[in-house]
């Protein structure tokens, strides 16, 4: 029956493959992208987080508009009609 590893001897070897699967994250495809990334402004922060806000807001008004006409909106096209 082989011999079962010790804890540290396994930990060991995750780390050693941990370190070999992030050893070329710096020199495949997307390693300009990495290299030319920085932390943005708080500036460009702030317009970002307004922008993706002002996105949530009408794409979740649209959808309320989309309910409120299923739900309500067909008692009043009924009446208009009769």
């Amino acid at each position: 029956m082989p011999e079962e590893k010790s804890l540290m001897d396994r930990s060991w070897d995750l780390q050693r493959k941990i370190e070999e699967r992030t050893k070329h994250v710096g020199k495949g495809r997307y390693g300009r992208v990495v290299k030319m990334a920085r932390k943005p402004t708080g500036d460009e922060y702030l317009k970002t987080t307004q922008i993706t806000a002002l996105g949530l807001l009408l794409i979740g008004g649209l959808g309320f508009l989309i309910y409120w006409l299923f739900e309500y909106g067909s008692k009043y096209l009924v009446d208009a009609f009769k």
